[in-house]
């Protein structure tokens, strides 16, 4: 294993999703500067998910072919041009065009963000199987962080630098990430292409997904998926309501924000240091299974911690005795957290063990489409709900987090054939 190479493959997530953190939170304001429609600003979200839905797969077999490294050049060099593309139309004066130009660049840097399965595939090729689910953690520490820095550098350009600063400063990130990749950066996987299956893309998903538990570890991935972006799409009308805030007061604002930093923060801790102690106690399918026991039991109280509670007899008094409804607020966060952050990487490190070598980009990106195929449907589902009924989404997500514990506790904890 060599930890030079980690530290590049751990700088190039990071990177990609401070830039990612930079600009997603203006994007509505820079669509509403501009006269967009709901649907437009949703549409110019949403672009990113769908392009990663569809390029993960393409960028993982790419990199089973021709080898990592050149697929992460081509990506980050990509990502850099797609942050310039944001940056000039973000000054654009004609309404009409800068949207086309956002929506453009969004669309862009969904297809370079997908790189981050070769980036899984690279920690596969370098690390040795036991060690895998661990390593995996490096990722998810890099998105936990990665939203951590992004929003707080893309705010704080915005108030100094102007409208057209995030966008550079997210492109200038990228391009150093580019300059690492290209001066530091070993192949780690050089592949005889006549061993390397030739699938079309419906074929990969075929193939993939009727390995039994590969197939499993991907549906359990996308359930926990879809129920943490049901939680990201409505955390902050959902506190407001509770909590009497008011997302148009800075200070109100700064609160929700300083929310989903915690959030990011007690889960890179967590994937950073405590899945590699909580890998070698439990093993993986254990790990999986508490974990969404974890997520779907946070999701069930998350609705009811509220500042102005009276006594009827509901979840709520329990975090609002004494006046303590921020400090449910939280514990039930930090619980979301810590489950969510110690699903990831044992699913990813059982994928990668149960793939064979020149499948490892396929099967990885197989998994991430699936996540960003979740990343599409839940705010949808979860803002419809929401507006029905506020608990709802919650309610839901937590029942469908626990019967994804459920069926891994007892499909993935038993033995059963591979079918590989």
């Amino acid at each position: 294993m060599r930890k030079p190479s980690l530290l590049i493959i751990f700088l190039t997530v990071f990177i990609d999703l401070v830039g990612f953190g930079i600009v997603l939170p203006l994007l509505p304001v820079y669509s509403r500067n501009f006269g967009a429609s709901g649907f437009m600003i949703g549409a110019i979200i949403a672009s990113y998910s769908l392009m990663q839905f569809l390029f993960a797969p393409v960028w993982g077999r790419l990199s089973d072919r021709i080898g990592r490294r050149p697929v992460l050049l081509v990506s980050t060099a990509g990502a850099v041009f797609s942050y310039v593309t944001f940056a000039l139309g973000s000054g654009l004066k004609d309404p009409t065009l800068a949207l086309g130009v956002l929506l453009g660049s969004r669309v862009l840097a969904g297809v370079c963000g997908a790189n981050i399965t070769v980036a899984q595939a690279y920690i596969a090729d370098i690390t040795p199987p036991a060690d895998r689910s661990k390593k995996m953690g490096l990722i998810g520490m890099a998105f936990g962080l990665g939203f951590i820095f992004g929003p707080a550098i893309g705010g704080y350009a915005l108030k100094w630098s102007g409208i057209t600063a995030p966008g550079w400063i997210a492109a200038g990130l990228c391009a150093v990430n580019f300059l690492l990749t290209l001066a530091i950066l070993p192949e780690s996987w050089k592949p005889d292409s006549n061993q390397v299956p030739q699938r079309p893309h419906l074929a990969q998903w075929t193939h993939t997904l009727q390995q039994p538990k590969v197939g499993l570890l991907i549906f359990i991935f996308f359930l926990a998926t879809f129920c943490f972006t049901c939680f990201e799409t409505t955390l902050g009308l959902m506190v407001g309501r509770n909590f009497g805030l008011d997302t148009n007061n800075g200070e109100d604002a700064k609160t929700i924000a300083f929310l989903f930093a915690y959030c990011g923060i007690v889960s890179a801790f967590v994937q950073g240091g405590g899945i590699g102690r909580a890998i070698k106690k439990m093993g993986e399918p254990k790990l999986i299974a508490a974990s969404l026991i974890l997520t779907g039991i946070s999701l069930l109280l998350l609705p009811f911690p509220k500042v102005k509670e009276h006594l009827p007899l509901s979840w709520g008094i329990v975090f609002s005795v004494a006046g303590l409804p921020w400090v449910g607020l939280l514990a039930s966060l930090a619980m979301l957290a810590i489950g969510s952050g110690m699903t990831r990487p044992p699913v990813f490190g059982m994928i990668s063990n149960l793939t064979p070598a020149n499948e490892q980009g396929a099967a990885i990106g197989i998994a991430q489409s699936a996540g960003s195929l979740a990343r599409i449907a839940g705010p949808i589902f979860a803002a419809t709900l929401f507006f029905r009924h506020q608990a709802l989404p919650y309610l839901i997500c937590g029942g469908l987090a626990l019967f994804a514990s459920a069926i891994g506790w007892r499909y993935l904890c038993a033995p059963m054939p591979d079918g590989d």
